[in-house]
């Protein structure tokens, strides 16, 4: 069973522009089976897992390239370093749109040879785990936030997840560490994620986390590119506009997926999830994460940030769309009842974003995205379902 991906419509659009694109994500985020689905038609495949292929290229590269001249998906192009700089004379010798498509289960291998070799004539695009609107027919949005979203879970069923897990972070996250950086400890390092998935939706105090395992916080903060490269976390940065306050500069961490978080805690079950801590910051987690996996698939130009000032004025998040001149300050709540009290932030940041002297000002409004119904609150405040949340503003309709 195929389901499609919404970042088809924007890889369509990079091939008629660019030679060449690179779709990027974390291992299993189903890059190779959209690509073979969607685009391999007219290409010739390289799969680079083959030891035969490889051989081939070494024997003679020139003859090798000759055969992808009408276009190729190039998979696994990380285990063959070399290719890169073929490709950057190939791609100097015509720029035709559209000729080659690059992607590999290594991020680290692969974006470290786009990034010396084809800097400016290959395009990015990420696949990311499946967002609610690609899979909504299968499960319910409670099996996504505690199983999570990786394909070969959503397709065989989320109790694969308890063996899955575990297995993904050995076989592919340790692995590809292990190429490319000298953790140091690997038990520290692995209690550092669970440290992380424990405190996720939270602010990030590498201080704290280095005084608990006993490192210095240069190697938290090492530990911590490698987890963002390994697309196991990534961090919301906090706003620049201080509106007149002192403002908290520290970024917020959120994992990709919150079946990888609930299964680091040890949590099995929707009632064990929604009786426990976890309940609110997997809620918020989750609703980060479709967030984020929204804006990368339909490849458009809106920043999250999130806000607290020194006086404890605090906004989950705000995303910044200058391309259609929007502002939207989001907070999350777990509640299905939507009470004047869940407003105050937004209502308090609103009156300082109109009351900005001199500023470029975008359109600002507030919403409350949380579980239950629909609903217009007063002048530029609306109580958003999450799920609508993910159908509209997520597909892109923001009006």
């Amino acid at each position: 069973m195929y389901i499609a991906r919404r970042l088809e419509a924007r890889i369509s659009g990079l091939l008629s522009k660019f030679p060449a694109i690179a779709v990027t994500g974390p291992r299993q985020s189903g890059k190779s089976t959209m690509l073979r689905k969607s685009f391999s038609e007219g290409r010739v495949w390289i799969n680079f897992d083959d030891p035969t292929l490889r051989g081939d290229f070494h024997d003679d590269p020139r003859a090798f390239m000759a055969r992808m001249r009408n276009g190729a998906v190039i998979d696994e192009a990380q285990k063959v370093p070399e290719i890169f700089e073929y490709l950057k004379m190939e791609i100097d010798d015509d720029r035709t749109p559209g000729r080659f498509i690059l992607t590999g289960s290594s991020q680290f291998g692969l974006t470290r040879g786009m990034s010396e070799s084809l800097a400016g004539r290959i395009a990015p695009a990420r696949l990311l785990p499946f967002e609610w609107t690609e899979r909504e027919t299968l499960g319910t949005p409670r099996d996504a936030m505690l199983y999570g979203n990786y394909p070969e879970i959503v397709l065989g069923g989320g109790d694969l997840g308890r063996d899955w897990f575990p297995a993904y972070m050995d076989t592919y996250l340790m692995r590809d560490v292990r190429s490319v950086r000298n953790i140091g400890n690997e038990r520290d390092f692995l209690r550092c994620i669970q440290l992380l998935a424990g405190r996720c939706a939270q602010e990030l105090n590498m201080s704290v986390y280095a005084r608990e395992l006993g490192v210095s916080e240069k190697t938290i903060q090492a530990w911590l590119s490698v987890l963002e490269a390994g697309y196991i976390i990534f961090l919301v940065p906090a706003y620049h506009q201080n509106y007149g306050k002192r403002i908290i500069k520290r970024p917020k961490l959120y994992f990709w997926d919150t079946g990888l978080v609930n299964n680091l805690a040890g949590v099995m079950s929707v009632d064990q999830l929604e009786k426990g801590p976890l309940a609110g910051p997997v809620f918020e987690n989750y609703i980060a994460s479709e967030m984020y996996k929204a804006i990368a698939h339909a490849g458009t130009h809106g920043r999250l940030y999130w806000f607290r000032s020194g006086g404890g004025l605090e906004v989950d998040f705000i995303h910044e769309d200058h391309a259609r001149g929007r502002l939207d300050f989001i907070e999350v709540k777990r509640g299905t009842t939507p009470r004047i009290q869940m407003f105050a932030g937004l209502k308090r940041i609103l009156a300082d974003h109109k009351a900005l002297d001199g500023a470029i000002r975008l359109d600002a409004r507030g919403i409350l995205v949380y579980q239950g119904e629909t609903v217009a609150m007063g002048e530029d405040l609306l109580a958003v379902n999450y799920l609508e949340f993910f159908r509209t503003w997520l597909a892109g309709d923001r009006s």
